[in-house]
């Protein structure tokens, strides 16, 4: 009887669960540590990048990605399903809210049509949860505050001040919980994330297999070109050399 409803995508199992989406968080327990750090000045997005073997191109691949100017997701658990959501996340900001309003969604919404493409998939027949949880940070234009919020496979999304998913998560949040408070700066908050991933990763952490992201002030040097009115990205990657330094000074 029990392997019956672990096999449905769909139906509620006697106890009241949905078997696959507690399977949905196994796989997301089994995908590296990533840390999110809310400060006053911004938000830090900080994950493992893991390579296999030392024959891949590891600067191909990306853990942490850009959404809108002022907004950037990360993962722990299956690579291609982040792909997918970050697909559908870019075409929702662009089709249901810069096309119609001429500006992107703040982040509360954002996290809403990226929770509710999660939860469709646990009330549709022939598909499966994504197993993936994601870390959302940006900047919201209204509210003129950063934000930070976790998406779980059911389509659940809770604001943090600073967590951690993946392998890890437990360790992670109880040395975040000990290390945050409310005066905390973005260069600090890096620092924490640092710490929390060096105690969490195994081996050595260099630039090279680590993805860093910040969403701060505007870097009107990332837009390409000068001599308009348009503000600059929030959203910044760290290079391994950026990386690198902070590594050196912890």
């Amino acid at each position: 009887m029990a392997d019956r409803y672990s096999f449905s995508l769909t139906t509620f199992s006697p106890s009241g669960k949905l078997v696959q989406i507690e399977y949905a968080l196994n796989a997301v327990k089994q995908g590296v540590t990533t840390i999110g750090i809310k400060c006053d000045n911004g938000v830090v997005l900080a994950t493992e990048r893991k390579s296999n073997s030392h024959l891949i191109k590891s600067e191909t691949s990306s853990k942490v990605e850009y959404i809108t100017p002022s907004i950037g997701m990360t993962y722990s658990g299956m690579g291609p399903d982040f792909r997918v959501l970050v697909d559908k996340a870019r075409k929702l900001a662009h089709t249901n809210y810069k096309r119609i309003y001429n500006e992107y969604p703040p982040v509360r919404i954002m996290v809403q049509e990226i929770a509710k493409v999660m939860q469709e998939s646990t009330q549709s027949g022939g598909i499966r949860p994504f197993g993936v949880s994601l870390l959302v940070g940006g900047y919201d234009e209204y509210s003129e505050v950063f934000q930070l919020y976790q998406i779980d496979p059911s389509g659940s999304y809770f604001p943090w001040k600073a967590t951690a998913i993946g392998k890890t998560s437990n360790s992670a949040k109880t040395f975040l919980e000990k290390r945050w408070n409310e005066n905390l700066q973005l260069e600090d908050a890096i620092h924490v994330a640092l710490l929390a991933l060096k105690e969490a990763v195994e081996g050595e952490l260099t630039g090279e297999n680590l993805d860093i992201a910040i969403i701060s002030d505007p870097q009107p040097q990332l837009l390409g070109f000068k001599g308009t009115s348009v503000e600059g990205p929030r959203f910044r990657k760290l290079s391994a050399e950026e990386i690198n330094d902070t590594l050196d000074s912890l």
